[in-house]
């Protein structure tokens, strides 16, 4: 036992482990999918084992040499879900397979395929970044930086013509010779890096109270500037790319990463009301706004699951209930549902697929992994000593905590539908690969929280880093 803690192994062996269970668990649910429609296990079980075990050996061997003493469940986890989500969209790949020779056309190109490319290409990112960044605490130096380029990657699909960045209505995606890309999926991380750059540095004047209302400290007014910009500048996701989940997203993150930085809870207050009032706002000016919360009000009503031409219905939210009603408690099993009936099952609306196949239990041990992946991010702020390394892995979980609870509310009606993609899981290249870069972040974070004293040549930061012990 060290003055600052117990001393931490490195649990990488832990890690190998629980990686190749989660493997196993991705062939496991691939052989089933074959068996449900074939009474045989698909010979494609072996690529599936041996593509999946080779990307997750990489990622873990990356892991034991460059971040040895990080949390050991993070990367396993991850590995769980990306493999459950691919073997999810080839179940849909084959029941397009199987409609399009039904109706005698063309049989559509699977899209399983693609993301396991995808996932490869995510895992090389990975890679990449735990390579280049050895300390998390060096990325505070590019603070305006990182602001900068996530506000140009935020803002370059809405100056682009329509046709090069317009998909269902929502201007987010940049489209050129066949390829596309979301460029708000990185700009997620460039922000959050903006967002503990900038508190870690402005905290103690934001901490600052004026007045006492009702046992609340209330910040100064002068100090309302960052938390209005975010405001605004999320409204300006909202009315120009017409996208309610990155603007929701956005302002989420400050607002969790702000309280973290100030302890206020005053700043939760002024973030809510600022929601409230920007969210009647846009629902009484943007007729796209109103309409989702029409949709979300009103799907069973007629008129909105069929409306007229032009107008988006509430047929795939209604399809989607009535997808997961039929997967009951313990769902239909794999490949034997009919989630293809959804529309967009493999991006918006896999968490229907889900829920229809694997029934409440399945979503449920679904969210049960994204809750432990959340609650090991937090656990990591809790634990590192420098206060920029606890609001980048607090900004970092909370995105991810958000995204999922968005996706699972929009599907579910608890709240408006907003087209995000569910994280790890959910058909894209944007989000899976910008997640994995994600996930190197925090466990680069992790390392330095769990690593010994004398470990390494990090120093060893003491209560609020205002003093550093280094060693020579």
């Amino acid at each position: 036992m060290t003055a600052l803690g117990p001393v931490v192994g490195s649990r990488r062996s832990t890690e190998m482990w629980l990686s190749m269970f989660a493997v196993l668990l991705g062939a496991a649910a691939w052989a089933s999918v074959g068996i449900a429609r074939d009474e045989v296990v698909p010979a494609s079980t072996v690529g599936f084992l041996v593509g999946m075990s080779a990307l997750a050996a990489a990622a873990h061997l990356v892991v034991r040499r460059l971040a040895p003493y990080a949390d050991p469940v993070l990367l396993p986890i991850v590995i769980a879900l990306n493999g459950l989500g691919v073997v999810l969209i080839h179940r849909l790949d084959l029941a397009s397979s199987e409609r399009a020779r039904q109706v005698g056309r063309t049989v559509p190109r699977g899209d399983a395929p693609l993301q396991v490319a995808w996932s490869a290409v995510g895992i090389a990112l990975f890679i990449v970044v735990l390579l280049v960044i050895r300390d998390h605490r060096k990325l505070q130096r590019y603070t305006y930086t990182a602001m900068a380029g996530g506000l140009a990657l935020l803002a370059l699909p809405a100056v682009l013509p329509a046709r090069f960045s317009e998909v269902n209505g929502a201007r987010i995606w940049i489209r050129l010779a066949g390829f596309s890309i979301q460029p708000g999926e990185f700009a997620k991380l460039a922000l959050i890096v903006f967002f503990a750059g900038y508190l870690v540095a402005k905290r103690d004047i934001l901490s600052l109270a004026s007045r006492r209302v009702a046992g609340i400290d209330l910040p100064r007014g002068r100090d309302l500037g960052p938390v209005l910009v975010a405001w605004v500048v999320s409204l300006g996701v909202l009315v120009v790319e017409r996208d309610l989940g990155t603007s929701l997203l956005f302002f989420g993150i400050f607002l969790a990463v702000l309280y973290v930085a100030t302890e206020r809870r005053s700043w939760l207050l002024i973030g809510v009301a600022l929601f409230l009032g920007g969210a009647a706002i846009a629902a009484t000016v943007f007729a796209h706004v109103h309409e989702r919360i029409t949709i979300w009000l009103h799907a069973f009503d007629p008129a909105v699951l069929n409306p007229p031409r032009g107008h988006a219905g509430s047929y795939q939210l209604v399809q989607g209930i009535y997808g997961m009603a039929t997967g009951g408690l313990l769902g239909t099993g794999l490949g034997e549902g009919r989630p293809d009936l959804v529309p967009f099952a493999k991006t918006d609306f896999i968490v229907a697929t889900i829920g229809e196949e694997l029934g409440l239990a399945g979503l449920m041990a679904m969210l049960v992994l994204y809750l432990l992946l959340v609650s090991r991010g937090l656990r990591t702020a809790i634990a590192v000593r420098d206060p920029f390394g606890k609001l980048l892995a607090t900004g970092l979980s909370v995105g991810l905590a958000l995204q999922v609870f968005v996706v699972v509310g929009g599907v579910t009606r608890v709240i408006p539908l907003t087209g995000l993609t569910l994280p790890f899981v959910s058909y894209g290249g944007s989000s899976l690969v910008a997640n994995w870069a994600l996930l190197a972040l925090l466990i680069r974070v992790s390392d330095v929280a769990r690593r010994p004293l004398g470990a390494g040549p990090a120093p060893v930061v003491r209560d609020d880093a205002l003093t550093q012990v280094v060693r020579r």
